[in-house]
Parts: structure tokens; sequence; C-alpha cells
């Protein structure tokens, strides 16, 4: 009989600790599953994923499913947030915002759906093309040397440029929030004003090699530079012209094929004569005879009206 009730004795035993045992378990598993949590993750491309876990922060929660963000991407919320059950991880560029559309004050203020309709506006994009004026330079040309008796004559008018320009215009309630330039194309270069600084015109005028007395036919303004009879300038140095004549300072000048050899041109209110070529000398240039490569770099480029004397 003893035998038999330490064996009973045994038995219950086992028993209790068995029931023991799966209360413990039972307990712990009803402690998990309260901590579990249904979270969705929205990776960049739009795929969304769902996923349990038990974790509560964002990093441990990409972590734990394997997901590594690159360098240029972020979390919505961030990756030190704690979320609960039915949240969305959304993972998304840097340069992404979201558009914050109402907030609920503190003490309780409701908002109005025309307050939220206003708060959350799209963003659109144009494209527009404006013509833009470019605005011309005024180049003044000095040919007076140290002289302070001097006028300025206006020998070219300016004229602006203008050209079209591509913008991508972005809109916020029609409201421009940003402008940025995709191209521009010049319709036309601006025309640059020439002003000449000379000396004034005295009696004493009558000194220089000839005088604009005589009548002339029309008058367009030229590109005068100066030459002189060394090889740099012409490659030779016997000072014979293109027309065979001897090349003579306050006479002789170069001038294009439009010209024949003869023709008297005022050239700035001095008369010279057209007895050479040059292969540079071509449209409205006209080269000035001199007697040193000195004087001819002193002359350096000057602009002026020329016309043929009658």
């Amino acid at each position: 009989m003893r035998r038999e009730e330490k064996a009973s004795i045994s038995i219950m035993k086992i028993i209790c600790v068995s029931i023991i045992l799966i209360l413990i378990s039972g307990i712990s598993v009803m402690a998990v599953n309260t901590d579990l949590k249904d979270i969705t993750i929205t990776l960049q491309n739009g795929y969304e994923m769902s996923t349990v876990t038990s974790k509560s922060k964002v990093s441990d929660i990409l972590s734990e499913n394997n997901i590594i963000l690159d360098e240029n991407q972020k979390t919505i919320p961030d990756l030190d947030s704690e979320i609960s059950s039915g949240d969305t991880i959304k993972i998304t560029d840097k340069s992404y915002n979201e558009v914050q559309i109402a907030k609920i004050s503190e003490e309780g203020i409701e908002t109005s759906l025309n307050q939220l309709l206003e708060n959350y506006a799209p963003i659109t994009e144009k494209i527009v093309v404006e013509q833009v004026v470019i605005p011309y330079e005024t180049v003044t040309k000095n040919t007076t040397g140290t002289s302070t008796d001097t006028t300025n004559k206006v020998v070219q008018e300016g004229k602006d440029g203008l050209k079209e320009v591509t913008y991508k215009v972005k809109y916020q309630n029609d409201v421009e929030i940003e402008k940025s330039v995709i191209s521009e194309v010049v319709v036309q270069e601006p025309v640059n004003k020439i002003v000449q600084v000379q000396k004034k015109v005295t009696s004493r005028s009558s000194t220089l090699p000839r005088t604009s007395s005589a009548s002339t036919t029309g008058g367009t303004v030229y590109k005068i530079t100066a030459y002189c009879p060394c090889s740099k300038c012409c490659g030779k140095t016997n000072g014979r012209t293109a027309s065979g004549t001897q090349a003579t300072a306050g006479r002789t000048v170069a001038a294009s094929s439009k010209f024949a050899f003869g023709t008297k041109l005022n050239i700035g209110g001095h008369i010279y004569t057209v007895e050479d070529r040059g292969g540079a000398i071509n449209g409205n240039k006209i080269d000035i005879f001199v007697n040193s490569h000195a004087e001819a770099l002193a002359w350096g480029v000057r602009y002026l009206n020329v016309s043929v004397v009658n």
C-alpha cells in the first residue's frame, strides 16, 4: 500500500508541475502576441510589403527585414521614430518633402474642408518662352592723343539685340514659386554704339594735307587703319603701290576694288587718293599710308566717315 501511495503522489507532482509550465507558457505567448505589430513598408518604387514585428523603432524594423537605405534615401517617419501597429514606413528620396495639409492645435480648433483644400495645393509646371532684350554697349574711340580740346561724334548708333529664353516655371495656387532657365537663343545680335573723340576743327585745319571743301557724294562709316612701307605691313620695302605710283603719306590709301585707282576719298575731312590694294582690305575697311611703322601703330583703329569726292 505504501508503494502505491508513493507512486500516486509522484504522479500528482508531475501533473502539477506540467500544469504550472503550461500556464507559464500561455502567459508568455499572450505577452508576445500583445507586443506584435502589423507594419506596412512602402519602397521607393511604390511596392508595398507587410510585416509582423515586435519591434517599434523604424531602423530596427528595416534591419529585421534586411532593408538597407541608399545614401540618397530617407524614411518617413525618420529612422529613430517609434511606430505603432497599423503604421506605414515610407522609403523615399531625400529631396522629397511632404506637404502638411492641416494641423489641429492643442486647444482643439477644427480645420474646415475649405482650409484643407487651400493648404493642399498641387504644384504644376509650365514651359514658358520669353523674349529678352540684349542691351547694346557703347564703344569710345579716342583719336586725339593727349589733346584736351576735343568733341564727341557718334559714328554709329547703337541698337539693342533680342533673345528668346525658355524657362521651366513652377506654380502653386497660381503663384510662381520657382523659375529656372532651360535654354537661350539669340534672335538678333546687338549693334554697339560707336563714339569717336576727336579734335575740334579750327581755322588752322588748313595745314592738313587737303581740305574737305570739295563736293562729296554720299558718306559711310569705314574702319580706318594705317600702314607703312616696311616688310611687316607690306611684305616689301620699295614703297611701290599696286597702281604703280610711289606711296606718299597724306595722299595714298589702300581700298577695296569697289574704288577704282585714282578715286578721291574724303576721309574724316582729308582728301586721299586710292592708289593701293591689300589682301586684308575688303568691305568697309581702308588703309592710310604713313611714313613709319611707329606712326602706323600710333594711328591704331579709327572709325571715320568716308565719301567719294566728285
